[in-house]
């Protein structure tokens, strides 16, 4: 502590949390200075300059040990996931359907669902890989994007916990993925950034599995028409809308005028570019809640009520978004505002603020405003 202190003309220490914090005003040329350079790589956790002068610094390191992760849970969950979004991709494939015996309820068929996996139904399942392989690592890579931020910071910080969900409750076998912050955030940067780095990572290979499934897709003319393009569910077909960045690169791969019967490679970057989406609303605890209170602060609030009442004049037209509306009221808690940090008034730098703006134009190209049309 000394071989860093002696470059300090005034510092203060704070405990937040498992966390020491100690904010520091740097001395003359300390910024520059090798010794400070070497100090700060042996300084047991992280640190960040708070301006481009780089004379105020931040200094976090944990105080006690961080409790190990539940490595068993975590597998468990993520097999489940890899199970039933391979029952989704195979249900998408044609090759398997739920158990539809007379008098069978969803209990009952998804009881169906595992039992048959038992007794060797998983042969069938894999035939769902090539939806289920790029959906998980859309997932994966996002929640990689939160982890590896978070630890950037120095903040306790959980493996993923995947959500799976049985293909007979859903048609992509996932209601995704999510990580626990079990320190506090100390300020706005670190709630932007941490807020940011999953969904653009996960943007990055969305885009990437998009693309190489329209080239697998094909397009066929239907009638009834109803959408651009479309996947078929137990025989039945399933209109999906378009963002502008769906339309943009199916219309330059796949030039045409029919609808397009996707792969289920580009199913799954469709799904990916819909959470992105979803996930880049300025609401409460989303991504998108992160980075706009990391940008705007308390005026985060303002925001938000503006599109709430967007999504209700949206939800006129396609009715899941006031399912989407109550669900970010009760994620937040209550409240579609975002809690505050533990020093809110520290505004994000402003070399920094790039983030916040390419986060919105991810999220102008990934936006479905009517996710699932009828057929006409």
């Amino acid at each position: 502590m000394d071989q860093l202190t002696r470059h300090f003309s005034a510092w203060r220490v704070m405990r937040v949390g498992s966390r020491e914090v100690i904010e520091a005003l740097v001395a003359g040329r300390g910024p520059t200075a090798p010794a400070l350079t070497q100090a700060l790589a042996q300084w047991p956790g992280a640190h960040y300059w708070l301006d481009r002068d780089r004379t105020n610094l931040v200094l976090i390191r944990p105080l006690t040990k961080d409790q190990p992760a539940r490595w068993l849970l975590h597998a468990v969950l993520l097999l489940l996931t890899i199970i039933c979004s391979l029952g989704a991709g195979a249900v998408l494939a044609g090759s398997w359907s739920p158990w539809t015996a007379d008098g069978a309820g969803l209990v009952s068929q998804t009881g169906h669902f595992f039992t048959g996996i038992v007794q060797g139904d998983w042969r069938v399942l894999l035939t769902g890989w090539s939806f289920a392989l790029p959906l998980l690592t859309i997932l994966a890579v996002h929640e990689l994007g939160h982890y590896i931020a978070a630890r950037r910071y120095a903040i306790n910080t959980s493996p993923p916990y995947f959500l799976p969900i049985p293909p007979t409750l859903s048609p992509i076998g996932s209601l995704g993925a999510f990580i626990r912050l079990r320190s506090p955030v100390l300020d706005r940067r670190q709630l932007m950034d941490v807020g940011a780095a999953g969904p653009l990572a996960g943007f990055v290979v969305a885009l990437i599995v998009l693309a190489l499934g329209y080239l697998t897709s094909e397009r066929i003319p239907l009638v009834p028409t109803g959408a651009p393009s479309y996947v078929v569910m137990s025989g039945t077909p399933a209109f999906l809308g378009d963002s502008l960045l769906t339309r943009a690169l199916r219309d330059f791969l796949l030039p045409g005028t029919t609808a397009v019967h996707l792969s289920l490679p580009a199913f799954a970057g469709w799904v990916g570019m819909f959470v992105t989406g979803l996930n880049l609303l300025p609401l409460s605890q989303l991504d998108g809640g992160h980075v706009a209170y990391g940008v705007m602060g308390k005026r985060q609030w303002l925001l938000s009520m503006f599109v709430v009442a967007g999504l209700l004049v949206l939800s006129l037209q396609s009715p899941t978004w006031i399912a989407w509306v109550v669900m970010t009221f009760l994620i937040g808690g209550g409240r579609w505002a975002h809690p505050s940090v533990v020093i809110p008034d520290r505004v994000v730098p402003v070399s920094r603020r790039w983030l916040g703006v390419l986060c919105l134009v991810v999220f102008v190209l990934t936006f479905i405003p009517s996710p699932f049309l009828e057929p006409r």
